[in-house]
């Protein structure tokens, strides 16, 4: 379920503050030798300047503190072709740490806790982390466990 790359669904997601859980896919960007997961929790909301729109890959803003990776839903993102059904959103400043034991005991069983949607094309995997550790809005422990 952590392997990097991994694209996983929750339905629910429980969120760390505890208010909140919603379906939510899960990308894993890094699997921690401390027993953590650096992950991105995608979403359709669109904050881009429209001036920067891109149809998919990375926008740096560094002059408004800004960065993010599009996914566009015309691209497959999946070695087992899939794509979001629509435009997704990972936020540098969105990514976080999770901790590998705790989301193991509360989404225990494959396919009834969550599912595993899909495994990322290198490439784009490879992409999605370049825009994230070349990023001056992510956080530099995140950009040091990324790097």
């Amino acid at each position: 379920m952590f392997e990097e790359g991994t694209i996983v669904y929750f339905d629910p997601f429980y969120f760390k503050n505890g208010n909140t859980a919603k379906s939510k896919y899960f990308i894993v960007l890094k699997n921690t030798e401390d027993k953590s997961i650096l992950a991105s929790l995608p979403t359709r909301k669109d904050s881009i300047p429209t001036e920067y729109l891109v149809e998919q890959g990375c926008i740096e803003l560094p002059n408004i503190n800004f960065n993010c990776f599009v996914f566009s839903p015309k691209i497959n993102i999946t070695t087992c072709q899939k794509s979001f059904d629509f435009p997704t959103h990972v936020y540098g400043y969105q990514i976080d740490l999770y901790k590998t034991d705790y989301l193991q005991e509360i989404y225990p069983i494959e396919g009834t806790d969550y599912i595993i949607w899909g495994k990322m094309k290198k490439a784009i995997f490879n992409d999605l982390i370049n825009c994230l550790k070349t990023s001056k809005t992510v956080k530099r422990k995140f950009i040091k466990i990324l790097s």
